[in-house]
């Protein structure tokens, strides 16, 4: 159960609108945190859960650090945010990490609860290819938030997706974990791309190959 779970959600009658962010966070920058922070500002959701994937289905193998260490980052990214909450049930349940089986799961343990699932505006035209994407659709919502040079056709997707999403304006801000463990790679620094305590665990710590920039 997230932190601030109980206060949360024993007010009243209206149902919690929670928003999720799901994706490698390999690692997590400040792009992730301003979609995040955009969603809960532009469309009256209560909290953000963070969910970090165990095994993406499209990058199997392609992780640059362990998904223990990718949950603590994003742990250490989003402590002073109370209103933003780390979830580990994907790296619990282990194998592919499939998001209709995580908001089933969800569903479940929170059923006063509405879900709203955030994703970049580069992810939007795939939603049809989504594993089980009819009964992803009949369970949550979709926020999509801009990202820069990715044009979003809502008109181009399934009637039954296109209704579900809603667009939310963010500020253009084109940075990508990819690039980020290249640039830390090769030694180059990646300081104000991410989140000073995320930077200080990765340089103090060595990860994605990153030598000291202190």
């Amino acid at each position: 159960m997230p932190s601030g779970y109980n206060q949360a959600s024993q007010g009243g009658g209206r149902k919690q609108q929670i928003g999720i962010m799901g994706g490698t966070f390999d690692p997590v920058h400040v792009g992730h945190l301003l979609a995040a922070e955009t969603a809960l500002d532009q469309c009256g959701l209560d909290q953000v859960w963070f969910i970090p994937t165990n095994v993406p289905p499209l990058k199997a193998g392609d992780q640059g650090t362990d998904a223990e260490t990718r949950l603590r980052l994003v742990r250490l990214a989003i402590k002073s945010q109370p209103r933003f909450q780390a979830l580990p049930i994907e790296l619990e349940r282990g194998g592919v990490s499939y998001s209709i089986d995580t908001v089933e799961a969800l569903h479940a343990a929170y059923p006063e609860h509405d879900f709203h699932y955030i994703i970049g505006s580069d992810r939007i035209h795939d939603l049809p290819q989504w594993h089980r994407i009819d009964e992803l659709t009949a369970l949550v919502r979709f926020i999509g938030v801009e990202r820069p040079n990715e044009p979003v056709d809502l008109a181009v997707l399934p009637e039954a997706i296109r209704t579900r999403v809603t667009m939310a304006a963010m500020p253009p801000m084109g940075i990508s974990s990819t690039d980020i463990r290249q640039r830390l790679l090769t030694g180059q620094s990646a300081r104000y791309l991410v989140p000073d305590t995320v930077y200080h665990e990765i340089i103090v710590e060595g990860l994605y190959g990153s030598r000291s920039h202190y």
